[in-house]
């Protein structure tokens, strides 16, 4: 791959719009629901399954469930989406407000990440 192309992959990875939001883990089985900010939804899925798979999360809680009903037992939606213009801006209080109103609609729930 020439120089050229490569500068170009990186300013469109740079320039990405990656989905933000709060994404949420709900145990069909218990009901019992984790929330968790997301600056990248899907890349938050990912690894997030990846260290439930390999029982190194540390929600223990989570990770309990996780290992009893295993994937499967698990609803993993986009709980609320974050409407943004600039991706290189820090989205940090918008992304926890929006968490916030997920835990005003549901106070029982966790947090995915302690």
């Amino acid at each position: 791959m020439d120089m050229k192309r490569k500068r170009e992959l990186l300013e469109d990875y740079k320039n990405r719009r990656p989905e933000m939001g709060v994404i949420s883990y709900c145990c069909k089985e218990t009901g019992e629901v984790f929330l968790g900010i997301s600056k990248d939804t899907k890349a938050d899925f990912n690894s997030t399954n990846a260290k439930l798979a390999m029982n190194y999360h540390p929600n223990k809680r989570l990770q309990e469930l996780w290992n009893q009903y295993g994937q499967e037992g698990f609803e993993l939606t986009v709980a609320k989406v974050l409407k943004y213009e600039d991706p290189k801006a820090d989205h940090m209080k918008d992304l926890e407000a929006l968490r916030d109103k997920c835990f005003e609609k549901n106070p029982e729930a966790g947090k995915i990440w302690l």
